[in-house]
């Protein structure tokens, strides 16, 4: 076709530049049409000549099948087949309670938790907080082997955790480190470890038993940590971990109640006001 042959050497910004009365026809199926009006919005600003054009046919592709096959269905289908107003009335209900139940929990859902809420619900349900994996904190450094200070970081690694720290945090100042952390707050997966100090193990447990200090170099960076604290898995996982998760599992619960309050309120005021009959 013409038209679409000449439509898709435009750009996306040409598109969205055209006059919104210049209409060309980029497809038919049967009595119905495709106008480049349609595209509006369909090709971003700024695409190049080549994505421009491929997404374009694709869109023009999509709509002819799409229409190809209501076409075919609505020819196969008997008129029963084709009532949807029912579906329609159920699923435009549930849309509009759920906008409503969204505003009411904007409005008045409570969405501070305590420490002490976390603390109650980590405690009664302890069980539900198994490990999938194995998970440990640490703290560490990686650096150029080259460094003049390389022998003075690996020292501090031998002073007590707490002296480490701070001198490593001390260091932060003035050394060129590659990555440090310091946060021993943290948990990480051994996997996740792995990923910044490439430790060797093919049994994560042992590892964890039996390496506190990690002292490596390959390629001319060192790496250097220090293993404060692990779970294995199946273990329970710390409350630190699962903090967030619960505030949430607790934040939902509170929409649950809310909810359903506000659900039985409306019925009971119904009720007494003779609202409804029930036959």
């Amino acid at each position: 076709m013409l038209v679409f042959g000449t439509m898709i050497l435009l750009s996306g910004c040409d598109l969205l530049q055209l006059q919104e009365n210049s209409t060309p026809v980029l497809a038919r199926v049967e009595g119905e049409y495709l106008f480049l009006s349609d595209l509006k919005g369909v090709v971003p600003e700024g695409l190049p000549y080549s994505d421009s054009a491929a997404l374009v046919k694709k869109y023009v592709n999509n709509w002819v099948k799409n229409k190809l096959m209501l076409a075919q269905a609505e020819k196969n289908l008997t008129e029963p087949q084709m009532d949807f107003e029912k579906q329609l009335n159920d699923y435009r209900s549930s849309l509009v309670i759920y906008r409503y139940e969204s505003l009411l929990i904007d409005q008045e859902l409570d969405t501070v938790v305590s420490d002490e809420e976390i603390q109650q619900y980590y405690q009664s349900h302890v069980y539900d907080f198994e490990l999938k994996e194995n998970i440990l904190r640490a703290y560490y450094v990686v650096m150029e082997s080259e460094n003049e200070l390389i022998d003075s970081i690996s020292t501090v690694f031998m002073l007590p955790d707490t002296l480490a720290i701070f001198s490593l945090q001390d260091f932060e100042n003035f050394v060129d480190f590659i990555t440090v952390s310091t946060d021993t707050n943290l948990w990480m997966s051994f996997v996740q470890f792995q990923q910044i100090i490439p430790v060797e193990s093919y049994n994560h447990d042992l590892f964890l038993q039996n390496n506190r200090y990690i002292e490596l170099e390959e390629e001319g960076i060192s790496y250097m940590a220090r293993i404060l604290d692990f779970k294995i898995k199946d273990d329970i996982s710390p409350l630190e971990v699962e903090r967030t998760n619960i505030e949430q599992i607790i934040i939902n619960k509170r929409k649950t109640k809310l909810i359903k309050k506000v659900r039985e309120d409306i019925y009971n005021k119904a009720l007494y006001n003779g609202d409804f009959e029930v036959y």
